[in-house]
């Protein structure tokens, strides 16, 4: 309509006899730019909107269903929310998704998928996690003792199939060793370096399945041209077949490639993918205890509203391919391993910040002071430039401006200034400081408090935040739980020695 409105008071500019005309056309425009202005104005005409996980009623924002205000009033800012039951729903989903497809083909494989516990260790995050059948891939020596504490508690038994990835060192090798000798009859070490193969052999008493990972190539515009990680394609077979295979202790069972730039529908992504089914064929012609594909790297997570990836198309692409690879060489489907950590607990979290204050530096830049940091609350934002779905929590009536969102400590990286949408950020004005203006970041759920060292000295000494969790019961109503308050100085000063 705005631009309607151009063209005609274009059209009537250039003759002087409808200049009443012009007059009204300016009036209606000044009208229509001044009624637009709003920052939910900004947010209806740049996306769909409302959303699954996002809603705005009164002014305020709703994240599933709940007024996130309510949550500030109770608990204050800064502040970690985690959402138990999106979980659960982003485990159905895939699951789901991975099963149709297979149905769509006649896939003679299983499907199986697996929870990366590297994205998140909390408890309450496995415990939710484990309730939806699924399996647990590790990647250090302390992993598997998180497992033991689980098992203890109920959470796992050892039906479990335990991914065990990573390059392995002497602790990580005895904790396998550990497992397979107390009976955890469906652990794989996935061989990272040929040398494993022999640490374990001098360490496992019982018979055991392996796994071989796959040095794969990185994308072009990465800074070497090779995974560290993994077994060069040239050394797979000839291991197979001069060791392993001569081994009555050692099964193959698994192989395993892994993509850092995750599933992704790219020329790059399906050549890598090929490359592995081949290898896989030539390995299953000589192995037949060879069953299993692991196709690490997970699907994306929404880190804006304007996201758009087909997770169908690019499930039922995934096992068509291999099924047709696969057939074309004479040689029966794998069972299919997915190793999803982001897009299992990403979406499932939320940080919360209030504006303390607004600083004009110069006449185009203003900044809005943040409650806390981002280098120790949100790391990725400022170690891999990760952007995250910003939003405000309240003021959604007001005017909007452009604004960039300093953070707390003395550093001059501790800032964040681009939207995923647009080179630049919106948030609503402030004209009552009696009247704070709070924002959100959402899925955030991944990696965050590991990175920034969860309960540790972070930067400036800023404090962590509160933490909670927010579940519901059968009845589908919502409760909170604090899970940890907001970090003191005593806890601090004890950690440097005080």
């Amino acid at each position: 309509k705005y631009l309607e409105y151009i063209i005609i008071f274009v059209a009537l500019k250039t003759d002087p006899a409808q200049s009443d005309g012009v007059l009204n056309i300016q009036s209606d425009l000044i009208t229509y730019t001044e009624m637009k202005n709003k920052y939910i104005d900004l947010i209806d005409q740049t996306f769909e909107f409302p959303q699954d996980e996002f809603d705005v009623k009164n002014g305020q924002l709703h994240f599933h269903g709940i007024n996130m205000m309510d949550i500030i009033d109770q608990y204050g800012t800064p502040l970690k929310i985690s959402y138990l039951p999106k979980i659960s729903s982003q485990i159905q989903k895939a699951k789901r998704m991975f099963n149709v497809a297979m149905a769509k083909v006649d896939y003679q494989g299983s499907y199986n998928y697996c929870y990366c516990t590297k994205s998140s260790h909390f408890e309450f995050v496995l415990r939710e996690a484990m309730k939806n059948d699924i399996h647990l891939e590790t990647s250090s020596a302390f992993d598997l003792n998180l497992i033991e504490a689980l098992e203890s508690e109920g959470v796992v038994n050892k039906d479990l199939y335990i991914i065990c990835n990573g390059f392995k060192k002497p602790a990580y090798i005895d904790n396998i060793a550990n497992f397979v000798n107390a009976g955890w009859r469906h652990i794989i070490p996935v061989l990272d370096n040929l040398n494993e193969y022999y640490q374990l052999d001098d360490l496992v008493d019982l018979p055991i399945s392996l796994g071989i990972r796959i040095a794969s190539e990185e994308e072009p515009n990465f800074d070497f041209y090779t995974s560290r990680l993994g077994v060069r394609y040239s050394d797979i077979v000839p291991f197979y077949e001069n060791v392993i295979s001569k081994s009555n202790k050692f099964h193959l069972k698994m192989l395993h490639f892994f993509i850092n730039t995750g599933i992704r529908d790219t020329a790059y992504y399906w050549n890598e993918l090929s490359k592995c089914v081949n290898v896989y064929c030539d390995l299953k012609a000589m192995c037949p205890e060879l069953d299993s594909l692991n196709i690490g790297g997970g699907f994306p997570i929404k880190n804006s509203l304007a996201m758009d990836f087909d997770y169908e198309y690019m499930a039922e692409e995934i096992i068509s391919q291999i099924k047709i690879m696969c057939n074309a060489r004479g040689v029966q489907e794998p069972n299919i391993f997915t190793e999803f950590g982001s897009f299992t607990v990403g979406e499932s979290g939320a940080t919360i910040f209030q504006i303390l204050d607004v600083k004009q530096q110069n006449d185009r830049e203003r900044w809005y002071m943040i409650d806390n940091s981002f280098m120790t609350t949100l790391p990725d934002t400022w170690g891999i430039k990760q952007r995250f779905i910003l939003l405000p929590i309240n003021k959604w009536h007001e005017k909007y401006q452009r604004v960039f969102l300093g953070g707390l400590t003395c550093d001059s990286q501790d800032y964040y200034n681009a939207d995923a949408h647009a080179n630049a950020i919106f948030l609503p004005c402030i004209t009552n400081r009696e009247d704070p203006l709070y924002i959100g970041f959402f899925h955030t759920g991944a990696y965050q408090e590991s990175i920034s060292g969860y309960g540790g000295i972070q930067h400036c000494l800023q404090p962590a935040p509160k933490h909670i969790i927010i579940d519901r019961d059968e009845n589908g109503e919502y409760f909170t739980k604090l899970f940890s308050k907001e970090q003191t100085y005593k806890s601090m000063l004890k950690i440097l020695g005080y």
